[in-house]
């Protein structure tokens, strides 16, 4: 059992301590009345002084977002609605991509995962509206992402601004080595009485279909502006075709028999056509009550549920696969060409071809609830947060949850990788794969998950204006309750060996659908196939008796419960004053918080399976600095350093672990994980030569202690005593380290009409020196998801009725697996964007607007450890959104 007073007592001396400092200096200076909160000021300013309104949307944007990032007291860089329930990019995501330091991962064109100055998207941490929320995890396939938030589950149009803090300060919750990414949505009396409709169509090339969007988002105010309601809803439908060559790996020594050893060999190799049809509704409320200055209540509820019906057209080739009775792939002496260590060509005798049709209902629900109370008597801050949450990513029935139906034949297997990975490599049979006469049944799977993860929160802040040198004095206590519940199970019925498809089910199997397969990619590669049809597999084969079969050892395995109960506390001063002519200002704290996690699972030793739980506590100090010169009126400069954590993954801490039966190994998750550490210094320089301009650079340095790595280890295992674990532990080390360059402008200088031109541009390097293992494979220099660099430029026009913008971002080729003692690490190649966006003001509350994104129909490319060892080809086509937009 936890100790719950034990949490509580982490919190309490933050709070009291709050308010013994606070009337300590209250009794030794005057009370000073905070000046109220402002709108950033949206002027250009010429180089005579006078001011020129900016009135483009799309400036107006980069003008807030460029007064947030001067006049914040830490490190930021933000984004800004252009108008209300108007974002600047269809998806979150895609948003973040154009701040410096930002990169993110777009799984079949959808932006989805965020990453921020190298560290990938379990490094972040993401709150809505100052709050964590619950987490709706991958389900569509094996895997599971953990702390990975899916930005697309928050409706771009319900957003008024993102903040993505780079150095934190003490009163910020803890969980991100990378940035803390807070996004905040309307509210009611920030927007008045006004009501915006939004409609739109979301037309994909590949897939050739147009899907519907529909957005109302309305807000109305008292006389008084004392108390308002906002209140929005949002369909939103896109179709997705992503054509793709995908590849799990090159291998060591699987024909060491023939070639002696260390030579690698590719791993099932999969031509693909992947289909979703994606539909998301969602609805938030918001309301307000400010009866005076003082006191203000705050009520925000989100829900969104997002359904995406998967279904592929796969042909898996299995060049090293013998798990099939009486079959072994045999490779071909005479037929090997080699490149070092690479077998970039060969022939293989009894390769396995199974023609695979994988369906899938895929269901996230997010609700969240929070309500904050502030009090603001004379020089005072007073406010108490909470929040609610639950994340559930499931499959409503048995029957859309992963059916995997499959069939297979044995032939001989002609690859060639010479051409590299940019070109699709040569698989070619003699056997026709589209002949359902040379099929015969492949076992039947059913594999439905089921996430669920709750988030609770609450905290209470306090914070006293001062004179002097120390102008605040805060202090503030926070408990976090977060439990991910994961069950998976597997059904899956063998049916007797060499049942042939026709004579199976005559009627059920088609050819694949489609006649132009990676149509703008050369190469050798089959580009049509026999696929089975799910609903004639599911009838025949998923009778009731299997339906009803008791778990098994393995599905018992592949479930967890993780908790963590969280408390923490922080105490923070602010300062300012002058040194000679230049004006600083900052802040310095530290934060406490303590951790107790249980993970539960099971273990399985051959088909006895045992409940088995781990907990394990963990306490930490996190200290933080940040200081702001202001050089000249102008010129600022900022310095900071900061301790930060990230706890581990729950997937990694899930105690996931299959035990031998005749030896004492095991493999799986490591509930004895410690957090991630990481201690980072910043340093920037910024200069605002207008109003909404300005010119910006960034260093920045971290240093990661305990950095989780694979290996084996020792731990005690319920009745089996001391067994070897392979896992994943702490014990890497790395160190990243880079800059940032940012620069935006309208060009108000120029006549007219050119002075509505504007540019945005921002480039980052990012370096890491590391040294961790996967298995016995050494790995240097290199992180999960770190580009060496990355840059986004735009070119924008805003005047009068007119606005348009051309945008180009790139990201360098990241590693994407560290691979292990016999596979090689994979890596995503480089890759770049471009987008636009017109729209055209026809009335003071009429607009239409066309955006388009992926204009060049550019392809994503993966690779292995050399070129020659080919990846992944995707190709997602290009997305056209068009519609108009209404404002009452």
């Amino acid at each position: 059992m936890l100790d719950h007073t034990r949490l509580l007592r982490a919190t309490l001396p933050f709070t009291l301590a709050a308010l013994g400092i606070a009337s300590s200096a209250h009794a030794q200076s005057a009370a000073s009345t905070a000046p109220a909160a402002s709108q950033p000021e949206v002027d250009a300013v010429r180089e005579d002084g006078e001011d020129i309104i900016v009135t483009g949307s799309y400036a107006q944007s980069l003008a807030a977002a460029t007064q947030t990032k001067r006049q914040a007291g830490y490190g930021v860089d933000a984004i800004n609605a252009t108008d209300i329930g108007k974002f600047p990019a269809q998806n979150v995501a895609e948003a973040l991509q154009l701040v410096p330091g930002v990169a993110i991962t777009r799984p079949r064109g959808e932006g989805l995962y965020v990453s921020v100055r190298g560290l990938g998207p379990q490094f972040q941490s993401t709150l809505l509206n100052g709050r964590p929320v619950a987490i709706n995890d991958l389900i569509e396939n094996g895997g599971a992402n953990g702390r990975q938030f899916r930005f697309e589950m928050l409706p771009a149009e319900f957003v008024s601004q993102i903040d993505v803090v780079k150095t934190p300060t003490s009163d910020m919750t803890e969980g991100a080595l990378g940035g803390n990414i807070d996004v905040r949505t309307f509210r009611p009396l920030d927007v008045g009485t006004k009501t915006t409709l939004n409609l739109r169509g979301t037309y994909t090339t590949l897939a050739d279909k147009v899907k519907p969007n529909a957005t109302v988002l309305t807000s109305g105010t008292n006389a008084e502006g004392t108390f308002g309601i906002l209140a929005a809803a949002q369909y939103w439908g896109k179709a997705v075709r992503n054509d793709r060559s995908y590849n799990t790996g090159w291998y060591l020594d699987k024909f060491a028999s023939t070639l002696g050893k260390g030579f690698y060999t590719p791993g099932r190799t999969r031509p693909t056509v992947e289909n979703e049809d994606r539909k998301r509704l969602s609805g938030m409320i918001s309301a307000q009550w400010r009866p005076s200055p003082e006191w203000e209540t705050t009520l925000d509820v989100l829900a969104t549920r997002l359904d995406v019906a998967y279904d592929e057209y796969g042909l898996d080739i299995y060049p090293d696969d013998a798990s099939v009775a009486g079959h072994r792939p045999v490779l071909v002496p005479g037929s090997v060409k080699l490149d070092g260590s690479t077998v970039v060509a060969a022939t293989i005798n009894d390769v396995r071809f199974m023609g695979t049709r994988e369906y899938s209902l895929n269901r996230h629900d997010l609700v969240t609830i929070g309500l904050k109370q502030a009090w603001n008597p004379a020089g005072w801050h007073i406010s108490a947060n909470g929040n609610w949450s639950y994340a559930h990513s499931f499959h409503p029935s048995a029957a859309e949850g992963t059916v995997r139906s499959r069939v297979q034949f044995f032939a001989p297997l002609r690859y060639d990788s010479s051409a590299g990975y940019k070109v699709a490599p040569t698989l070619s049979t003699p056997v026709d794969v589209t002949n359902a006469a040379n099929y015969t049944l492949y076992p039947f799977n059913i594999a439905p998950k089921n996430s669920r993860d709750w988030d609770t929160f609450g905290r209470l802040d306090v914070d006293h204006e001062l004179g002097g040198i120390i102008t605040r004095v805060a202090a503030g206590g926070e408990y976090h309750w977060r439990k991910r519940d994961y069950r998976r199970r597997d059904f899956v019925v063998n049916p007797a060996a060499n049942t042939s498809l026709l004579g199976f089910a005559p009627n059920g199997f088609e050819q694949m659908p489609y006649d132009n397969f990676l149509s703008g990619v050369r190469g050798n590669i089959p580009r049509n196939w026999l696929v089975p049809i799910t609903s004639v597999f599911y009838d025949k084969l998923f009778t009731p008796a299997v339906a009803n079969s008791p778990l098994t050892p393995g599905d018992l395995r592949a479930s967890y419960v993780v908790t963590e109960k969280s408390a923490g506390g922080y105490v923070r001063a602010d300062y300012a004053f002058p040194l000679g002519a230049v004006a600083v200002t900052g802040n310095v704290g530290v934060r406490y918080v303590h951790t107790d996690q249980v993970a539960s699972g099971t273990l399985t030793t051959g088909n006895v399976a045992t409940p088995a739980s781990f907990p394990q506590t963990f306490s930490n100090w996190l200290p933080s600095f940040n200081l702001r010169a202001e050089l000249t009126p102008t010129l600022q400069a900022r310095l900071a350093a900061s301790r930060v954590l990230t706890r581990p993954n729950v997937t990694q801490s899930a105690p996931q672990i299959s035990v031998s039966t005749d030896q004492p190994t095991a493999s799986g998750g490591n509930p004895a994980l410690q957090p991630f550490l990481a201690t980072q210094f910043d340093g920037s320089l910024e200069w605002y030569f207008t109003r909404s301009a300005s010119l910006t650079g960034a260093v920045f340095y971290k240093t990661m202690d305990d950095y989780i790595t694979a290996q084996n280890i020792n731990v005690e295992i319920p009745g089996r005593g001391t067994v070897l674990l392979s896992t994943q532990v702490n014990g890497g080390d790395a160190k990243v380290y880079g800059a940032e360059a940012a620069y935006n402008q309208v060009f108000t200088f120029l006549p007219t009409p050119f002075d509505g031109l504007g540019f945005q541009a921002s480039y980052t390097h990012t370096s890491v020196q590391a040294s961790y293992t996967a298995g016995a494979r050494p790995i240097r220099d290199q992180l999960i998801g770190l580009s060496k660099n990355s840059f986004n430029v735009v070119g924008f026009y805003d005047k009068g009725p007119l606005s348009t913008r051309l945008s180009y971002t790139w990201r360098d080729k990241y590693l994407t697996g560290i691979g292990s003692t016999t596979q090689v690490p994979t890596y995503q190649a480089a890759f770049g964007t471009l987008d636009s966006n017109l729209s055209v003001r026809v009335t003071d509350r009429l607009m239409v607007s066309v955006e388009a994104i992926n204009i060049a129909n550019a392809n994503t490319y993966s690779y292995n450890e050399r070129e020659l060892q080919f990846g992944e080809i995707n190709n997602y086509g290009r997305t056209i959104l068009f519609g108009v937009r209404a404002q009452f």
